[in-house]
């Protein structure tokens, strides 16, 4: 007894050491996760990041006796459920979850496991004897017999995601010498200051970003002008609608200021100011040039016209 509580004493001890350490914590999951890729994994996270493995009534009787001192633990406690381990970092999150998603291997299918995506046979010769074909009808495979041996004719979906896999298909995927699946963590949440979210908020780049920040403020924006709501982002359109207002009542009413005047005098002289737009002036002064350049062709198109018809006179 002393021994085990000596050893539970000591993981306690090293689970708070690394989250006093770390900001950042991966829950990831191990399932089908052999020895050889967590040893893997380790050393690919050597200087950037710790793995953590343990029982999950351990860790959750851990965290419990820290919640009362770091109550931002409290929110770890959801996610110790299933065949679940830590990796502690403060490097850069993206980097480590490509390093974390990275280490799989293709396994073959097992008799009993979920399938987690869908199985194809590929069309194509098996190499097997003529006597194979009662099993491969037994499946729905569809098969012709070409140089004596069998061949699949078509492409074949084995199994569906999510189904689990039988054990006549596991038998016909491992005499194809085929592993349809491939075996590796899975990161089910990321834990950071108090706070747990989804690992593919790490794939939201800057680009993504902004756009998405733009659209939103564009949105409240229009909501606040429309429901007459100040606030901040809609403050310089309501501050402009409302001088445009002004500025209409003044040019309809007697009430001037200083920096209306001008606007006001443009309106009511409108030929004082024509001066002022040269660039209309040239293309009407340039205008009569072609005109006139156009009015020979016109007689030389009548001379033309007058010498056909007289032809036919």
């Amino acid at each position: 007894m002393g021994g085990k509580s000596a050893t539970k004493a000591a993981y306690f001890d090293k689970l708070k050491s690394l989250l006093d350490e770390y900001r950042t914590i991966f829950i990831v999951g191990v399932d089908n996760v052999s020895s050889q890729q967590m040893h893997e994994i380790r050393i690919s996270l050597r200087g950037e990041g710790v793995v953590l493995m343990g029982k999950n009534t351990m860790v959750r009787r851990a965290l419990k006796g820290f919640v009362t001192e770091n109550p931002e633990f409290a929110s770890l406690l959801p996610h110790v459920k299933g065949n679940v381990g830590f990796i502690f970092t403060n490097g850069d999150l993206k980097a480590t979850k490509e390093k974390i998603l990275a280490n799989r291997v293709a396994a073959p299918a097992r008799a009993g496991a979920v399938a987690p995506l869908d199985v194809w046979v590929p069309a194509g010769n098996t190499g097997m004897e003529p006597g194979k074909t009662s099993f491969f009808q037994a499946l729905g495979v569809p098969t012709k017999i070409a140089r004596g041996t069998i061949e699949i004719v078509s492409d074949l979906k084995l199994i569906e995601a999510g189904n689990k896999v039988g054990a006549s298909e596991a038998s016909l995927l491992n005499l194809l010498n085929i592993s349809p699946f491939t075996y590796g963590m899975t990161i089910a949440q990321v834990y950071e200051n108090g706070q747990t979210f989804s690992a593919d908020v790490l794939d939201i780049d800057e680009e993504t970003l902004l756009k998405t920040f733009s659209q939103a403020i564009a949105t409240i924006t229009a909501l606040s002008l429309a429901a007459n709501i100040p606030t901040l982002p809609a403050t310089i359109h309501s501050i402009i609608n409302a001088y445009k207002k002004v500025l209409a009542v003044a040019i309809e009413t007697d009430y001037s200021w200083p920096e209306i005047e001008e606007l006001k005098d443009r309106i009511a002289n409108p030929d004082a100011y024509a001066s002022s737009a040269p660039a209309a002036a040239a293309p009407a002064a340039g205008g009569a040039a072609p005109a006139e350049a156009a009015a020979p062709a016109e007689e030389s198109d009548q001379s033309d016209d007058d010498m056909g018809f007289g032809l036919f006179d």
